[in-house]
């Protein structure tokens, strides 16, 4: 089926402009002398963005269906624009190997509505094994620096060396300061387990600062050391900040990711929220808040991507050390985003069209054009001739988050009450609606 998408606003490569999409056979092409007999979609009032790649996502498939599977969390992500995701290994089985990779693309070809992929984990024992994979097969290597869901840390000196040493692959590192953390931990619950005090405020001074700073630090440098590619998952603090440079992204060898929840919370929240905006690193100060969207300007920080990571809302409503780390939030990531450029505060500021042009494209070029170039996803991420057609067509208006609209299998969300000022008017997947569209894996660069 081919289509055009008339009268609609495409943001795409650093430019907005109305102006008709033409699709023929999953792709776009230049022009409607190449289309038979299409079908016309009316995007009057709308915003045309590529589909949102989110490059770290935890959807729980296979071993935790009471959280999550392939289905229910890329209905999710497909309600929220999301086009395309990379699923992180620790699933049980932990996907450390080729053959549960595969396991795990069968899963998703039976299940997943979305586009998929999957990054494989590094281990102390596997590294040998990891690289003698095709690294076409797969997004990534994920790194834990730092503990956390699944328990899949790394702390051999010479696996660490081997791998950096070696690979061809990008590295996506998860940096905490294990030592650190442990320390705090045991500190605090000697001091406050048990106590009115033991809540989730407690978070960012376990998994504090300086704990971020010396994982990351220590990982940069040992990738400076090899010239290996580093990509610095999750960045929570404005300190981590100075250890990464606003080149080019071609130019880049170390680049960074900051999530939607990241700069939306601060540790302000906690008081209302507590264990349900619990997630590792932890969610810090204002300050730190404020530096992460000032970073993303300046081009310190190159991708946004969600760590959606769900979890039962029983297993959240334990006290606080007993209480698991881990947001979902890719149904409502792109809104998010959205969130400063449409609330009625935005829209009635006179210099509402400069804001509108400056921080639309940002926000694609972070969510959908880096993710897609850093990646090596062959094309996706961008509005082109030639390139599959995953588009997400935005319309302003609101949104309330209710318990009824969460379609997470985990059921909740933290913005559960809230109403958000855009709505998702439709997704094309590979060149079709969504809902009539074939998911594919995606594909990478050798």
């Amino acid at each position: 089926m081919d289509y055009i998408i008339q009268n609609g606003t495409i943001v795409n490569e650093g430019s907005m402009a109305t102006r008709d999409l033409f699709i023929h056979d999953s792709r776009m092409v230049e022009s409607e002398s190449q289309l038979r007999k299409p079908q016309v979609y009316d995007a009057t009032g709308c915003y045309i963005l590529p589909g949102i790649i989110d490059t770290h996502v935890h959807f729980r498939d296979p071993g935790f269906p009471e959280k999550a599977d392939f289905a229910s969390e890329s209905r999710a992500a497909l309600a929220g624009g999301v086009t395309s995701v990379i699923d992180m290994p620790n699933t049980n089985p932990q996907t450390t190997s080729l053959e549960l990779l595969e396991a795990k693309e069968e899963i998703a070809a039976r299940r997943s509505v979305v586009n998929y992929a999957f990054m494989l984990g590094a281990t102390n024992d596997n590294i040998d094994h990891l690289l003698s994979i095709p690294t076409d097969r797969y997004a990534a290597i994920k790194l834990f620096l730092g503990s956390s869901t699944g328990n899949m840390l790394v702390n051999s000196e010479a696996a660490l060396e081997k791998l950096f040493g070696k690979s061809h692959k990008l590295i996506v590192a998860h940096c905490e300061e294990e030592s650190i953390i442990e320390a705090n931990l045991r500190n605090y619950k000697l001091e406050f387990a048990g106590t009115e005090q033991e809540t989730a405020a407690l978070h960012p001074k376990i998994r504090n600062t300086e704990a971020c700073f010396i994982s990351t630090y220590k990982a940069i440098e040992r990738a400076r050391k090899h010239g290996t590619r580093l990509h610095i998952a999750h960045i929570s603090t404005a300190t981590e900040l100075s250890l990464l440079s606003n080149k080019a992204l071609a130019e880049k060898h170390i680049t960074a990711e900051v999530t939607p929840n990241h700069l939306w919370f601060d540790d302000r929240d906690y008081a209302t929220l507590g264990n349900l905006i619990k997630c590792n690193p932890a969610i810090k100060s204002p300050d730190d808040r404020i530096a992460l969207w000032g970073a993303l300007v300046d081009g310190l920080i190159d991708t946004i991507a969600t760590d959606h990571a769900p979890h039962t809302l029983a297993s959240k409503q334990q006290s606080y050390f007993d209480a698991p780390g881990g947001i979902p939030s890719i149904q409502h990531s792109l809104a998010m985003m959205l969130e400063s450029l449409f609330n009625p505060t935005a829209t009635n500021s006179e210099d509402y069209q400069e804001l509108l042009n400056q921080w639309m494209p940002l926000i694609v070029e972070k969510m959908c054009h880096n993710p897609a170039t850093l990646f090596g996803i062959q094309l996706r991420g961008f509005i082109r001739p030639g390139y599959y057609a995953d588009l997400v067509i935005v319309e302003p208006g609101e949104s309330p988050v209710t318990h009824e609209s969460i379609l997470y299998r985990c059921g909740w969300s933290p913005l559960e009450g809230q109403t958000l000022h855009t709505r998702i008017r439709q997704v094309f997947l590979n060149g079709m609606p969504a809902n009539q569209s074939t998911p594919m894996k995606l594909s990478f660069d050798k």
